[in-house]
């Protein structure tokens, strides 16, 4: 433990001492190539601010775009050419795997499950959080509730997932339920089941989860939202006669919908990635399977398949694009209003 913590402290020194190091060091070699020193010739003077001006900013942000490069633009493109490649990415196949997945039921059924997950999970997730958000700025015990609503956030997926289990666990037989679902459920005469074993419902089991979690997140993001909305214009509205229904949908919804659309959208890509839950809670069984648990079986299970394995994982980057752009053409708009 102290060896890991030591290494941790390390790294963090080590890490934030190079960037300084780095940025000194650039910024003083850039300053002696294009010197602008008094007694100088103006033109060359005037002509070296200028060029240092321009190279300046790179400096800051070339590392990032390095990173950025060998991180994410390399792996796009090779994953790319993987997908046209056998199971060992050593013989070219064409399209051979993108008719695979085209013909596979587990393919189709995690694209089925996938947009599942994007039609109810992040809706639910902003829509309580703005209930949520609302509500809890009413009561003088909002502040406590915020926390606990916000708690499970700090879980990891995995640790969601084992509590969930409990809750929805079965016995069979004769033994007590200790699922706290089942022993509702067998509290009011009903029969106890294996809910997540349960074809197509056991998706939304699963969806609660991450809504449980996420929750909290849209909460707070539209809580401070909601704090910017100016009190004029809801003391005008109730001076109007409006009641508290028309107040929400009709005042408070339009001014902070940019920040709705920002929450669905961030959950929205979490959901795209959806992978610890499924492999917890169920590994995929049961037609639960979703295209991130898909894209890691057919990586690593089995001796591993790189060209199918490639091919699903196009298919979430080609997914993600769409949202991707969208937001930025959002975020464009706005501060081309503004």
């Amino acid at each position: 433990m102290i060896w890991q913590i030591g290494s941790a402290l390390g790294a963090v020194v080590l890490g934030v001492g190079a960037c300084a190091a780095y940025f000194l060091f650039s910024n003083k070699l850039l300053d002696f190539a294009l010197p602008a020193r008094e007694g100088d010739d103006v033109f060359v003077a005037s002509r070296n601010l200028r060029r240092r001006s321009i190279i300046r900013p790179w400096l800051f942000i070339g590392p990032a775009l390095f990173l950025l490069a060998v991180y994410l633009v390399y792996p796009v493109i090779a994953t790319f050419i993987l997908s046209f490649y056998d199971k060992g990415g050593e013989q070219y196949v064409g399209l051979a795997n993108y008719q695979w997945a085209i013909g596979d039921r587990e393919f189709r059924q995690s694209i089925f499950n996938n947009i599942l997950w994007l039609a109810v999970v992040p809706a639910a997730c902003t829509f309580f959080g703005l209930v949520i958000a609302v509500m809890t700025d009413r009561i003088w015990w909002g502040n406590i509730a915020k926390s606990i609503v916000f708690m499970p956030m700090a879980i990891s997926f995995v640790g969601a997932s084992v509590i969930w289990k409990f809750i929805y666990e079965y016995r069979g037989g004769n033994d007590t339920q200790i699922g706290l679902l089942n022993a509702i459920v067998q509290l009011f005469g009903g029969t106890p089941e294996v809910w997540i074993s349960i074809p197509f419902w056991n998706n939304f089991f699963l969806m609660i989860i991450l809504i449980w979690i996420q929750t909290g997140f849209a909460m707070v993001i539209l809580s401070a939202a909601l704090r910017g909305i100016p009190e004029e214009t809801i003391e005008a509205a109730v001076i109007d006669g409006a009641n508290g229904w028309q107040i929400f949908w009709k005042i408070m919804v339009p001014q902070i919908w940019g920040t709705i659309a920002v929450v669905w959208t961030t959950i929205t890509i979490l959901v795209l990635k959806v992978f610890d839950i499924v492999l917890t809670m169920t590994n995929g069984q049961w037609d639960s399977m979703v295209l991130a648990n898909l894209m890691f079986n057919w990586m690593f299970r089995g001796g591993g398949d790189s060209g199918r394995s490639a091919v699903i994982a196009l298919i979430i980057m080609l997914a993600v694009m769409p949202i991707m752009v969208w937001n930025v053409r959002r975020a464009n708009q706005e501060t081309g209003d503004n």
